[in-house]
């Protein structure tokens, strides 16, 4: 079933792209983390950086929208 019928897709689409957003910065940061020598941290980082991309994936799939 797609998510909220009376959504229009340019919203649906708008808030799929600042997920993606969200889920790319906390992933950069991430990397940063641990390029910056800080494994523990980055360790503890990729976590929410993982739950942000999830969620970023599954609007998307639920949404009908590709790839």
């Amino acid at each position: 079933m797609l998510g909220g019928m009376s959504e229009s897709r340019s919203k649906v689409l708008e808030e799929s792209k600042k997920k993606g957003v969200q889920a790319g910065a906390a992933a950069a940061a991430t990397v940063a983390l641990a390029v910056a020598g800080a494994p523990v941290f980055a360790a503890i980082a990729a976590v929410p950086a993982a739950v942000l991309g999830w969620r970023w994936w599954k609007h998307r799939a639920e949404n009908g929208i590709r790839f």
